[in-house]
């Protein structure tokens, strides 16, 4: 017989309500996921400067240099398709805490590396947690946006990445030349900050719904949902063309400085990827009034353009010519990407997302790892000049085929008459989005 007992009837509700676990507010919980996937982006590029230190200290070669570098993006890789679409079935929380702790771990494996053996291994644990956590951390940052500003948290997961691109790279150079013991410095630093990111992350609400199917999510595969595909396979020149380019950087630039320019300086060597990836973070605030299509295209164009300076500043040895050209690619950079993960986002459902921002990191880490690792394995028989140049060339080309598909999906959008023209989908679906919230995958908290 039910309980008509009112005093009893309060007791049981003070009990569920204490039961219930506290979570950070979603207006906190979004800005620190932002800065979390800030963080593996600033971890990503913090080697960078430090290459041509390792070298030096350890006598390595240039292909074994690349090896260091691409290791990570392809350790990456494997892992985005082991648990790319995981967080769509256990949540995005325990995903993103198990990355953190192992990023924690690869930070001290930098630190403890004593020969290039070492420093490998630290580039594949770092790997395999940037890969568990990048689609996931994505899609968490997108969910976790104000309801009214879900494009706001679609760019974000676009301009960090970038941003911590830049200042990674930027501070380690900084270190490298002002400080005596720059690994320590910087590595100490880093795992310090992803320890305590994990512990924040504890109480992180949960932005999807756990459903079934999470060993069977395991098995490598990549999924793209429908309403996506087209703008997807338009946008896979472009996708290459961004992601390759940062490899060349990444991978190579620091050695262009000291072979081709003949600079040995740990904030230049820096400042090669800062500026790309500076300029590449705010080219979404600068273009963000041009509609996603036409940005692509202007993207597109700005990386040919800075490519085609590029060649001629290592034809000239003009390193001004190269941060211009630098520059100019960087704002191609960001402002593709962004458009175009802009484009992609709002045609997923909230279940579908992690796998979709899987494949879309699939394609950029394959664009950023092989073709450097390819060119790293190049420099001796071909010499460095040769090699990059080669390599920028086929860029060019790339993005070149990357403008026309574009623009001919822009052409033949504007012939159509007026009433029949395909608005923006990105643009169309966010707003019904907006309008009447899905109650598909409610929060978890």
């Amino acid at each position: 017989m039910p309980s008509s007992c009112p005093e009893l009837a309060v007791a049981t509700a003070d009990v569920a309500a204490h039961s219930k676990p506290w979570r950070l507010p979603a207006a906190v919980g979004f800005p620190l996921l932002a800065a979390v996937l800030f963080a593996f982006f600033f971890a990503a590029a913090a080697p960078t400067p430090l290459f041509v230190v390792f070298q030096h200290a350890w006598g390595f070669s240039a292909s074994m240099l690349t090896v260091a570098f691409a290791i990570y993006a392809i350790a990456l890789l494997i892992s985005l398709l082991v648990a790319g679409s995981l967080s769509d079935h256990i949540g995005r929380r325990p995903v993103v805490l198990a990355a953190l702790v192992l990023q924690a771990v690869a930070m001290g494996l930098f630190v403890l590396a004593e020969d290039i053996a070492g420093l490998i291994v630290a580039r594949i644990v770092q790997g395999v947690a940037t890969g568990i956590a990048s689609g996931a951390l994505s899609a968490a940052v997108v969910e976790a946006a104000p309801a009214s500003r879900k494009r706001l948290g679609a760019m974000i997961t676009s301009v960090s990445p970038l941003a911590g691109l830049a200042v990674g790279a930027l501070l380690t150079g900084m270190a490298v030349k002002f400080t005596a013991q720059p690994v320590m410095l910087v590595f100490g630093v880093l795992a310090v900050v992803f320890a305590v990111g994990a512990a924040v992350v504890l109480w992180m609400p949960e932005t999807v719904t756990p459903r079934a199917g999470a060993l069977a999510s395991l098995v490598p595969r990549v999924s793209i949902p429908a309403r996506a595909r087209a703008d997807f396979v338009r946008g896979l020149p472009v996708f290459i063309a961004v992601w390759a380019l940062g490899g060349l950087y990444l991978s190579l630039a620091p050695s262009l400085m000291l072979h081709v320019f003949h600079i040995d300086n740990g904030v230049v060597n820096g400042l090669t990827v800062a500026v790309l990836s500076g300029f590449g973070a705010l080219a979404p605030t600068l273009l963000g009034r041009f509609p996603a299509p036409r940005t692509v295209v202007f993207g597109a164009a700005s990386i040919a353009v800075g490519l085609v300076l590029l060649l001629a500043s290592l034809a000239t040895k003009s390193l001004a010519l190269f941060f211009v050209g630098t520059a100019i690619a960087g704002l191609g950079f960001g402002g593709a990407f962004s458009a175009l993960v802009q484009t992609l986002a709002p045609l997923a459902d909230s279940h579908e997302r992690g796998e979709l921002f899987a494949a879309i990191f699939v394609v950029c880490y394959l664009a950023f790892s092989l073709p450097a690792m390819l060119a790293g394995f190049l420099v001796k028989p071909l010499g460095l000049l040769n090699t990059v140049e080669g390599y920028a060339a086929v860029l060019l080309l790339i993005a070149a085929f990357g403008i026309w598909r574009q623009w001919a999906a822009l052409r033949s959008n504007a012939r159509r008459p007026v009433g029949q023209r395909v608005a923006p989908r990105a643009e169309s679906i966010a707003r019904a989005a907006s309008a009447k919230p899905t109650p598909r995958s409610p929060a978890v908290t």
